[in-house]
C-alpha cells in the first residue's frame, strides 16, 4: 500500500472499547503542563513495554474526557527533552541511598531484596518535554495541526502515549494539504531518534518525505562537521529538483499563456511550470569530477545529458571561464578593478583609474562629443591591455578621432579615425601625453572651448599607459603593469561571455557545475560573484518587465569561503540580496558549511530549510538555539559517532511545522536510473 493511502486511513484519535487510546503505547501522565512545556511521570515498566523513550522522541498527550465530548479530538504533540525532578525525588533518593548502605554485598551468593512497595516507588521518574503544538479536528472533521496550544486542562486528566509506527508516519509526514509520497514529494530518509539504536528497529521503518517545492526558490542551510553527510544531502536536494524539472509543463519564453497565469511558478498539480536550472559552485570538485570517495555519485556522471561544466583553469571536457578583454570591454574592466591586488590598492594613480567610466553613453549615436570622448577612453584602455601583454585577436584595430591641430602635433602622418593597430595607437597616445602640457594645440583648445582636450578619465588612463603621473615627466608609477596578474583570465578567442552562457543554460533548465577546485581563490570568489550578479540582474529585469522567471537553484559548498562573514552588515552584497530578495525572483539558495557562526545573520534569518548534523562546540550550538526549535537538540548535536552517525540530521523544512530527527538516505546511482 502506498504511503499516501496508508496515512489517509490513520485515525489519530482512535480509542478502544475500554476507552484506552489505540494510537500507541501508554508511557505516562503529566504532572505539570503549560503552553510550552510538559513534565510527565513515567515508570520503568511503561518504558520497557514501549522499547524505551529516547531523547527527541515524539509523544502524544490526550485529554481523558468522555468519548462523546467533541473536544476529545485533540492530541498535544510533545518532544522528549531530558529527565526532570519529581516532587518526591528527594525522599526517594534518601531511601535509595539508605538501601544501598544497608545492602552492601559481602559475598558472591548474596542477593539484595526490596519489598514490593519500595521497588514500585523506585521505578518512577520524570521527563521534561517541549510542546510542539496540537492535532485537532475542525468543524468539517478534518485533522489539523496548530503550532501552539489554544487551551489545556488539568495535567492529571491527560494520558501520554508513544505513537505507533503508523501514527508516527502520520506525524512526521503531516501535510496541511495533500498526502506525502505524491507528485512533487521525495523520500529523504527515515526517523532516527538517537545515535544508539538498540530499541529503534521499528522507527527505522518510518519514512520521511519532503515536498520538493520546499526547496524551489527557498533558502536551505546544511550545517555540520566534515564527513557528516552534508554533500549527500545536497545531492538528494539536487535529485528532487531534477525530478521536479522533468515534470515541467512549459519552456520559458516559448509558450503563450494567460497573462494572469504567466508568473505563477507551479501548476495546479504541484509541478513547476518551467524547467528548473541548478548551478553548483563546486569548491572541492566532487560534483563535477568522479572520485573514489563518492563511489560513482558525482552529479555529472549521473545527469550527464543535462549537465554543463565550467572551470577557472583549462581542463578536458570543461568550458573555460575566460574573458575576451578586447570584446567584453566593460566586463573585463570590472574584473580588473575588482581583482584583489588592484581593488585593495589605494595609491592615487590606481584610485583614479578605478573611478574611470567606460560605460557606453546612452546618447552615443546622437551626441558627437560624448561618443568622441568615449572612443578615446576605450582606445587608451585597450592600449593599456596591449602593453600589459593581453593578446589581441588577429588584425585588431582601434578607432578614435582627434582634431587636425592635435594630429599634426602628435603624428601628422597618422589619422586614428581610419583605424590603427594597438601598437601604433599606444605610440600615438604616449607621444600625446609627452607634449600635452607644453604644446600649443592643447592650450589653444582649452582657451577656445573652456575645457580640457583630455577629460579626467582620459588623463587617468594615460597615466596608466605611460606610467607617468605628469605630462613630460619620467615614469614614476607601475601603470599598466598592475594588470599582469589578470592576464590568466584573458582569452583571445571569440566566444559568448561565460556568465551569459551560464545564464542561458540555466534558463533552459540545465545543471551548471562551476569547478572551483583549482586556481586562485580570489579569482574563484570574483567569478562566483560575477555569475551570481548576472543571474540576479536578469531575474530582476524579467520580474520588472512582467516576464516569468523559471526557478534557478544556487548551491554553495564550503559557503564560508564565499559568503559575507557574520559581522559584515553590507546588505548590498550579492549573497545577502539572494537571501533577502531571491524568493520573489524564484531564485533558490542552498549552502553548506561547518559552522553556523561563519554565516552572516542576514542570510541565516532568511533561511527556511535547515539540515543540522554534528556540531562540535558550544559556540555553534549557542548560535543555533536562535532558530526554530533546535534548542531541543543542543545536547545530542554535540555527540557524534564517525562510524554510525553519518547522515543523521535534525531537519526543518518549509512545510514542516517542527524539527524532525532523520537519517538521510544515501544517494546511490541505482535510484537515479529508476526515476
Amino acid at each position: 500500500m502506498s504511503i499516501s493511502r496508508q496515512l489517509t486511513q490513520v485515525d489519530l484519535f482512535k480509542r478502544s472499547k475500554d476507552g484506552e487510546w489505540d494510537t500507541g503505547l501508554f508511557v505516562g501522565r503529566p504532572f505539570r503542563l503549560s503552553y510550552s512545556k510538559a513534565e510527565i511521570l513515567v515508570a520503568d515498566a511503561w518504558k520497557q513495554r514501549a522499547n524505551g523513550i529516547p531523547q527527541g522522541c515524539f509523544l502524544l498527550a490526550y485529554y481523558d474526557n468522555d468519548l462523546d465530548d467533541p473536544t476529545n479530538a485533540e492530541a498535544i504533540l510533545l518532544r522528549v527533552i531530558q529527565p526532570t525532578k519529581l516532587p518526591t525525588d528527594q525522599e526517594v533518593i534518601s531511601s535509595m541511598v539508605e538501601y544501598y548502605k544497608d545492602n552492601i554485598r559481602t559475598g558472591t551468593n548474596q542477593r539484595s531484596q526490596l519489598d514490593t512497595f519500595t521497588r514500585y516507588e523506585f521505578s518512577f521518574s520524570g521527563l521534561e518535554c517541549s510542546v510542539l503544538g496540537s492535532f485537532y479536528t475542525d468543524n468539517t472533521g478534518k485533522t489539523r495541526f496548530g503550532a501552539d496550544l489554544e487551551n489545556f486542562y488539568s495535567a492529571h486528566n491527560y494520558s501520554v502515549v508513544k505513537p505507533s509506527i503508523d501514527v508516527l508516519k502520520y506525524i512526521v509526514n503531516y501535510r496541511e494539504n495533500g498526502a506525502p509520497g505524491g507528485v512533487g514529494d521525495i523520500k529523504i530518509g527515515k526517523v532516527r531518534y538517537s545515535s544508539s539504536r538498540r530499541f529503534q528497529q521499528d522507527e527505522a521503518d518510518v519514512p520521511v518525505y519532503v515536498q520538493a517545492p520546499d526547496f524551489a526558490g527557498k533558502r536551505t542551510a546544511l550545517f555540520g562537521m566534515t564527513r557528516t553527510g552534508k554533500s549527500n544531502t545536497v545531492k538528494k536536494i539536487i535529485q528532487a529538483c531534477v525530478e521536479m524539472s522533468n515534470n515541467a509543463t512549459f519552456q520559458l519564453d516559448k509558450n503563450q499563456e494567460n497573462p494572469d497565469e504567466i508568473l505563477k511558478p507551479f501548476t495546479e498539480d504541484n509541478n513547476p511550470k518551467y524547467p528548473i536550472g541548478q548551478i553548483i559552485f563546486d569548491i572541492n570538485g566532487e560534483y563535477a569530477n568522479p572520485n573514489l570517495q563518492d563511489q560513482g555519485t558525482a552529479i555529472f556522471d549521473l545527469y550527464r545529458e543535462q549537465t554543463v561544466r565550467y572551470s577557472t583553469v583549462p581542463k578536458p571536457d570543461f568550458l573555460e571561464m575566460k574573458v575576451n578583454f578586447y570584446n567584453e570591454i566593460e566586463n573585463g574592466f570590472d574584473l580588473i578593478r575588482s581583482y584583489p591586488t588592484i581593488a585593495d590598492d589605494t595609491t592615487r594613480f590606481v584610485t583614479n583609474f578605478k573611478a574611470v567610466d567606460l560605460t557606453r553613453p546612452e546618447d552615443y549615436d546622437t551626441n558627437g562629443s560624448a561618443s568622441t570622448r568615449h572612443d578615446r577612453r576605450i582606445a587608451v584602455y585597450l592600449c593599456c591591455l596591449h602593453r600589459a601583454g593581453f593578446q589581441a585577436p588577429p588584425n585588431f584595430q582601434v578607432k578614435f578621432s582627434a582634431n587636425l591641430e592635435v594630429r599634426n602635433a602628435v603624428s601628422p602622418s597618422v589619422d586614428p579615425s581610419k583605424g590603427i593597430s594597438l601598437e601604433d595607437a599606444a605610440n600615438w597616445w604616449e607621444s600625446l601625453w609627452e607634449i600635452y602640457d607644453s604644446d600649443s594645440a592643447f592650450s589653444n583648445y582649452r582657451q577656445k572651448n573652456q575645457r580640457e582636450w583630455a577629460d579626467e578619465d582620459l588623463k587617468a588612463l594615460l597615466v596608466m599607459l605611460t606610467r607617468k603621473s605628469k605630462s613630460g615627466g619620467g615614469a614614476n608609477c607601475s601603470g599598466f603593469r598592475i594588470f599582469k596578474p589578470v592576464i590568466e583570465q584573458h582569452t583571445s578567442t571569440l566566444q559568448e561571455p561565460f556568465d551569459r552562457d551560464i545564464l542561458n543554460n540555466l534558463r533552459q533548465g540545465k545543471i551548471v557545475i562551476v569547478d572551483l577546485s583549482l586556481g586562485n581563490p580570489e579569482i574563484q570568489r570574483m567569478f562566483s560573484e560575477r555569475i551570481c550578479i548576472r543571474i540576479f540582474a536578469d531575474a530582476i529585469s524579467r520580474f520588472t518587465s512582467t516576464r516569468p522567471n523559471n526557478f534557478i537553484q544556487f548551491y554553495f559548498e564550503e559557503a564560508h569561503n564565499l559568503f559575507p562573514k557574520k559581522e559584515d552588515k553590507d546588505l548590498s552584497q550579492i549573497y545577502n540580496r539572494l537571501a533577502k530578495e531571491g524568493a520573489k525572483l524564484n531564485l533558490g539558495l542552498i549552502y553548506a558549511t561547518q559552522e553556523v557562526s561563519s554565516i552572516s545573520s542576514n542570510i541565516l534569518k532568511a533561511t527556511q530549510n535547515w539540515f543540522i548534523s554534528h556540531l562540535n562546540n558550544e559556540d555553534e550550538i549557542k548560535e543555533l538555539r536562535k532558530y526554530y526549535d533546535f534548542s531541543d537538540f543542543t545536547e545530542s548535536l554535540i555527540r557524534f559517532s564517525q562510524d554510525t552517525d553519518k547522515g543523521f540530521v535534525r531537519m526543518k523544512t518549509y512545510s514542516n511545522p517542527f524539527v524532525i530527527p532523520v537519517q538521510i538516505d544515501r544517494f546511490p546511482p541505482e535510484q537515479i536510473s529508476a526515476t
